[in-house]
């Protein structure tokens, strides 16, 4: 239940606070106080557009807060729990501001939450409907949805949806194996040289490297065996070699070693010295005789690396390229293979999901069919006590070609609102006054299914009035039993119906128009409906008449039971 709104520099008001009850709550006051601008606040929380031009002049930002009563709720909880909001207490607090530079933010109980959370939480809470709203009952979707709602069709409706898409994914999935199948015999001889030619050459990856670094070396072997013999001579085994020359090295140290003990270290640097010669001369000299001088080798990696050049040229730029390419085209050489079988899967699998749609399709058919006849019926009971007592609903399943997504079946509402019209799509011929009372009909029928435990009509009074208007204020009355409601209302008799009336005002404050809410009982509350009724407001006849329907309300139903907690306000 929402039990606090608050608004702060959004259109015209600077900040405002909303208290509301369970029960009936309506909104009045003059034309242009702001009662839209209430409601259009808390279509902000619902995911609305946030734009900079909603801000008040001279302010640096807005913004609109709801406290939502959630005891009992405990799928909203779970959701809360899930996203990782604090609901210790029974308590959501939904905030949104909007900065001049354009920029939005939200919050869930103090916990920053995107724009869509707050959405999707709003609306688990907050049915809005207005008389723009209700021109969304046009669409035959919407009409379908509400259907569904009404028979308890919608998880069957889902099923539908979700074999419609099975069935729909089998036919792409069949349609692109056939498309490859295709594609794959005009290409089978181009395929198979590929495969074979590279399958021939079956390159190696890394090889084209490896062959430069051979062909390299082939190609200096002679150089490198001089260059290597070169060295090895010259550290030992020629007149005036390294090694030798060291042994007139080794008879000094052991000269100055006896003279000077201290010095003894110096054996070991000499020592590590000429072993590391000894070691080199030897790797050289092996490395001299291992050089291979081998003309035919050469000739036969200069053929092997021309070979994965005109590869690479083809099928590259890289070697890994040319061996996926041939990888590739056997893959689509095994699906002129395996095809026909795959084909017979996939077929198979189709047929069923088809099958399966056609089965939940028509159980859908069978739902929505007995739920017409019941949905006729009870909108029809119900137009008369909303001023329209030869008004008929009915409720056409037109079939369809093939079944989509959403069923076997269109689903059409047709209406008449006179003896002897004959019933036509709701679109054509229903006012803005009839559409909202036809749509104020169906939300009074789904009650009792609707979950959402706050309703917000805007002005669904438009286009009514004397009679009707406290039929319509009847209606939503009812509705209250069941649901918390607010309704925006220019009109006394939906007013007086109200368990709770709160009232609209606009002023002026340091030369900048305002609004500000109070809530009216006793005579202040005489004195609004007697100025809603369009005459003198402190005329004796205004206000019998304004207690004459503030008294017949009081009899038509009681007041629903109060809120279980006091809500204060979220820190």
């Amino acid at each position: 239940m929402l039990t606090e709104l608050r608004i702060t520099n959004f259109a015209i008001i600077e900040s405002l606070t909303v208290s509301l009850s369970s029960g009936f709550n309506v909104l009045t006051g003059e034309t242009g106080a702001g009662k839209s601008i209430v409601v259009g606040a808390l279509g902000l929380l619902l995911g609305e557009r946030a734009s900079p031009d909603l801000i008040r002049t001279g302010a640096a930002r807005a913004s609109v807060e709801a406290v939502f009563d959630i005891a009992g709720r405990s799928e909203l909880m779970a959701l809360l729990e899930e996203q990782g909001i604090d609901h210790s207490e029974p308590v959501v607090v939904l905030r949104r501001e909007i900065a001049a530079s354009g920029r939005s933010r939200a919050w869930v109980n103090d916990t920053n939450a995107s724009a869509a959370l707050l959405a999707r939480i709003g609306r688990l809470l907050v049915n809005l409907h207005g008389q723009h709203e209700a021109e969304t009952l046009l669409g035959e979707g919407a009409q379908r949805d509400v259907l569904d709602a009404f028979g308890g069709s919608v998880e069957q409706a889902a099923r539908v949806h979700a074999v419609f898409d099975t069935a729909a994914a089998a036919a792409r999935e069949l349609e692109t194996l056939r498309a490859r199948q295709r594609d794959a015999e005009r290409r089978a001889d181009y395929l198979r040289f590929v495969a074979e030619e590279i399958e021939h050459a079956a390159p190696a990856s890394g090889e084209d490297a490896q062959l430069e670094e051979e062909a390299h070396k082939l190609e200096h072997a002679e150089e490198l065996e001089s260059l290597a013999t070169g060295m090895a001579l010259s550290l030992d085994g020629e007149d005036g070699a390294v090694l030798p020359t060291l042994a007139t090295v080794q008879r000094s140290l052991d000269t100055i070693q006896r003279i000077d003990a201290s010095l003894a270290r110096l054996q070991e640097l000499f020592d590590s010295g000429y072993y590391a010669l000894e070691e080199l001369a030897r790797t050289l000299s092996e490395y001299a005789h291992a050089v291979e001088r081998d003309p035919a080798r050469l000739d036969a990696v200069q053929r092997r690396r021309d070979l994965l050049f005109a590869l690479t040229r083809k099928y590259g730029p890289t070697l890994d390229d040319v061996i996926a390419a041939g990888r590739s085209a056997r893959a689509e050489l095994a699906l002129l293979d395996t095809a026909a079988l795959d084909l017979e899967s996939l077929e198979r699998r189709r047929d069923e999901a088809r099958n399966a749609l056609v089965r939940e399709a028509a159980s859908l058919t069978r739902s929505r069919a007995e739920a017409a006849t019941h949905l006729e019926t009870a909108v029809e009971a119900m137009l008369p006590e909303l001023g329209m007592p030869n008004g008929r609903l009915e409720v056409r399943l037109v079939p369809r070609a093939a079944i989509a997504a959403t069923g076997a079946e269109d689903i059409e509402f047709r209406v008449a609102f006179n003896v002897g019209h004959e019933a036509r799509p709701l679109a054509r011929v229903a006012s803005g006054g009839e559409l909202s009372r036809v749509m104020l009909a169906l939300k009074t029928i789904l009650a009792r299914l609707d979950r959402v435990p706050t309703l917000v009509f805007d002005e669904v009074d438009a286009g009514i009035g004397g009679r009707v208007g406290l039929q319509v204020g009847d209606t939503m009355r009812r509705v209250a039993a069941h649901h918390q409601v607010l309704a925006i209302s220019h009109l006394a008799q939906i007013a007086a119906r109200a368990h709770h009336h709160i009232v609209v005002t606009k002023g002026e404050d340091h030369g900048m128009t305002t609004a500000a809410t109070h809530v009216v009982e006793g005579d202040a509350r005489v004195a609004e409906i007697a100025r809603m009724l369009g005459g003198d407001s402190e005329s004796d006849v205004s206000r019998a008449h304004a207690r004459e329907l503030l008294d017949h309300a009081a009899d038509a139903a009681p007041a629903p039971a109060p809120s279980r907690r006091k809500l204060a306000r979220k820190k």
